[in-house]
């Protein structure tokens, strides 16, 4: 079993009267993961890796700055169209 070291950049964001949960992980040997997760528990979690979790928070950062933070509802409503960014 893994054990997943969380990123001390893990952060809520609140926005368009909602929030979701910003989530950056790695295993030991590995980059960094992100997943941003709705109110509703939905998650959306990215294909591509990050060198460094600053990386992952900033991609999550510009995704809510130029496509507003509802696209994370939307996408997990489509269910699992993970971004490929």
């Amino acid at each position: 079993m893994h054990e997943l070291i969380h990123s001390k950049l893990c952060q809520v964001v609140s926005g368009e009267g909602t929030q979701v949960d910003i989530q950056i992980y790695r295993s030991k040997d590995s980059n960094w993961s992100l997943e941003v997760i709705d109110e509703t528990g939905a998650s959306t979690v990215w294909d591509d890796l990050f060198p460094t979790d600053q990386m992952a928070l900033d991609e999550a950062l510009k995704t809510i700055q130029e496509e507003g933070i509802r696209v994370f509802m939307m996408e997990a409503a489509q269910q699992s169209n993970p971004r490929g960014h």
